[in-house]
C-alpha cells in the first residue's frame, strides 16, 4: 500500500467549508470531502505540538505522564515499526521543533527526511547586528524584540528571507513533498509524511493571499497572537484573524496542488489519504488568544480529519460520527500497510469504521500536561481540573530529559528518583522528575493556569459554543468514571488521579 499523510498544524475545523465555515474560501478541502471519509467527531488527544506527534507515533495518549519531549526508548513509533516490516517511510516538513531538543528523535525514526527551514524562530537565518531600529517600526511592539534567541527576533530576521509565494516554507515543503511523488509514486510500500507548520502562528501569507481578506488595521506588522486573555483593539483582533484567513487560505491553496498530482497520476486507485491537524487554536472565542493555558475548547480540541482509502472508494463524499481521536492515527496507518499492531497502543484503527462496524468507544480524554483532564462523549463535555491546581506532586516520568529548547536543567533532575517500570514502558524503569517552578515549560502549560480553571460540563448539542456550562450530577458521575476508565487504560499514574480528587471512584469500581 502507497499512504500519504498530510498533516497541518492548529488548523481549525470551523474554518473549513466541509466543516460549515463560510468565512474563508478552502475549495480544495471541499474537493478532498468530496474524495474521501469526513469524520465529524475527531478529537486531540495529547497537547500541544510534540505530545500530540508522541500520541500520532505511538498510538497512546502521553499527557498523563509527560509535557513536551522526545520519543522514548521504549515508545513505538509507526515509522520505525514501518521500517521492520519493508514499508519505505520519508518525512517532509518545515515543523522545525523536531530539529529542536524536545523534538530530536521523531524524524530519525523514518528512512530518509528532508527539513525545510524559515518557519517561525526556526535558528534559521544568521544575522549578526540586524537593522534593529528599522525594524523595530515595521512590527507592532508586541511581537518586537532584539534579544538575542528570542522567538520575535528570529521571525523578523527570517522573514527579511521570506518574500514571494515561492519563498514560503510551507510551499516549498510542498515542493519537496511533491518531488518524492514525483519520484517514487510508481513504487510500493510506502508512507509520505508531509507535515507543514503552517496554519500555526505567525500568520504570514504570500500577499496575494492576504489581499483575499482585508482588515480595517492600518498599524505594524501584526500576525503573531500572544497566549493569553485578549486585550487587543478591536482593529488588532481583525487584523489577526485576516492573517489567520489568508494562511488557511494558502493551506488550501497547497493541498490543491496535491490533489492534482493524485489526479493526474491516478493515485486515487492504488494511494490512501490522511489529512489532519494536531489541534486548533482559539482567535479571541472564550476572550482566549492560543491553546495550552487555557481551557481545552471545542475550538482547540475538536478538529477536522479526512481519510481516502482505496478499498473503500465507494464512500467517497460521505461522512463519520463516531468518536475518534489523534491516537488512533497510528494503527491506522499500520493496518492500512497490513501491519500488525502492538500490544501497547490504546487507539483503535478506523479501518473498521469504514467497513461498517460500530465505534469501539462511547468516551475520550484529552488534555495538557498539569491541568485538566477532559472527556467527551460527543454530546457532553467535562473540564475536570485539579481542585489545586498548583499543589505538589505532578511528576514527568522520563528517559529523554528535555523540553521544548532546552534539557531538563540540573536543579530539576537534582530531585529527581527512579521510578519502577510503568504499563507503557515495556519493563524499563522511569525518571521520576517533580514537575515544578524549576522547569523552563512551567509557565508554558497547565500546572501555570491562572484563569478559568474551574470544572465545568458542556452540553454540545444546546450549546456547541460551550458558552453556558450546566449542573447534572449524574451526568458528571458518568464523565469522571469514563476518565478513572481511560486514565488507567492509558497508564496514569496513581498520583494523577489524587490529584484530580478520583481516588474515591477507583476505590468503588475496585470493590464492586
Amino acid at each position: 500500500m502507497k499512504t500519504i499523510f498530510l498533516l497541518f498544524d492548529s488548523l481549525n475545523l470551523r474554518s473549513l467549508q466541509p466543516y460549515g465555515a463560510t468565512a474563508i474560501k478552502t475549495p480544495n478541502f471541499e474537493r478532498l470531502a468530496r474524495s474521501s471519509v469526513t469524520f465529524d467527531s475527531h478529537y486531540v488527544g495529547s497537547l500541544p505540538c510534540m505530545p500530540a506527534r508522541r500520541d500520532m507515533h505511538t498510538g497512546r495518549l502521553n499527557f498523563l505522564h509527560r509535557g513536551w519531549g522526545p520519543l522514548e526508548p521504549f515508545d513505538n513509533s509507526f515509522a520505525a515499526h514501518m521500517f521492520k516490516h519493508g514499508i519505505y517511510s520519508h518525512l517532509v516538513s518545515d515543523h522545525y521543533h523536531y530539529w529542536g531538543d524536545g523534538g530530536a528523535t521523531y524524524h530519525n525514526r523514518y528512512d530518509t527526511y528532508e527539513f525545510i527551514r524559515g518557519q517561525e524562530r526556526d535558528p534559521w537565518k544568521a544575522m549578526v547586528q540586524p537593522p534593529w531600529e528599522r525594524l523595530r517600526e515595521m512590527y507592532h511592539p508586541t511581537q518586537f524584540s532584539s534579544e538575542r534567541r528570542n522567538k520575535y527576533a528570529q521571525y523578523i530576521v527570517n522573514r527579511q528571507s521570506i518574500r514571494e509565494y515561492g519563498d514560503f516554507p510551507s510551499v516549498r515543503c510542498f515542493d519537496a513533498g511533491l518531488a518524492f511523488l514525483e519520484a517514487n509514486s510508481a513504487a510500493d510500500d510506502w508512507l509520505l509524511h508531509l507535515e507543514t507548520f503552517d496554519p500555526h502562528e505567525p500568520f504570514h501569507a504570500p500577499s496575494e493571499f492576504r489581499r483575499e481578506y482585508p482588515s480595517s488595521y492600518e498599524g505594524p506588522i501584526l500576525d503573531f497572537p500572544p497566549y493569553r486573555r485578549v486585550s487587543e483593539l478591536p482593529e488588532e483582533c481583525d487584523e489577526l484573524r485576516a492573517n489567520y484567513s489568508a494562511i488557511v487560505a494558502l493551506c488550501d491553496h497547497e493541498l490543491g496542488r496535491l490533489l492534482d498530482v493524485m489526479d493526474a497520476k491516478e493515485m486515487w486507485k492504488d494511494t490512501a489519504l490522511i489529512v489532519t491537524t494536531d489541534h486548533g487554536f482559539l482567535l479571541g472565542e472564550h476572550d482566549w488568544w492560543g491553546k495550552n493555558i487555557m481551557p481545552c475548547y471545542e475550538e482547540v480540541a475538536h478538529i477536522p480529519l479526512f481519510m481516502h482509502h482505496p478499498d473503500f472508494r465507494s464512500q467517497a463524499g460521505t461522512r463519520c460520527a463516531a468518536l475518534t481521536q489523534t491516537i488512533d492515527l497510528m494503527p491506522t496507518l499500520l493496518e492500512t500497510a497490513s501491519l500488525p499492531i502492538p500490544a501497547e497502543v490504546t487507539g483503535h484503527s478506523l479501518l473498521p469504521l469504514l467497513k461498517g462496524e460500530d465505534s469501539p468507544r462511547d468516551a475520550l480524554i484529552f488534555g495538557v500536561f498539569g491541568s485538566a483532564v477532559n472527556v467527551t462523549d460527543g454530546r457532553y463535555t467535562y473540564f475536570l481540573y485539579p481542585p489545586e491546581i498548583h499543589k505538589e506532586g505532578l511528576f514527568q516520568y522520563t528517559l529523554m530529559p528535555m523540553h521544548m529548547k532546552e534539557m531538563f536543567s540540573v536543579g530539576e533532575l537534582a530531585d529527581a528518583t527512579l521510578s519502577p517500570p510503568q504499563s507503557y514502558s515495556k519493563g524499563v524503569p522511569l525518571l521520576k522528575v517533580p514537575a515544578t517552578p524549576k522547569s523552563p515549560n512551567y509557565a508554558l502549560h497547565g500546572p501555570a493556569a491562572q484563569h478559568d480553571i474551574q470544572t465545568v460540563l458542556y452540553d454540545l448539542q444546546s450549546d456547541p459554543g460551550q458558552l453556558h456550562p450546566i449542573r447534572d450530577k449524574t451526568i458528571e458521575h458518568r464523565l469522571r468514571a469514563s476518565i478513572v476508565q481511560l486514565m488507567q487504560e492509558n497508564g496514569a499514574p496513581e498520583e494523577y488521579f489524587v490529584r484530580l480528587g478520583l481516588t474515591q471512584l477507583i476505590s468503588n469500581k475496585e470493590s464492586k
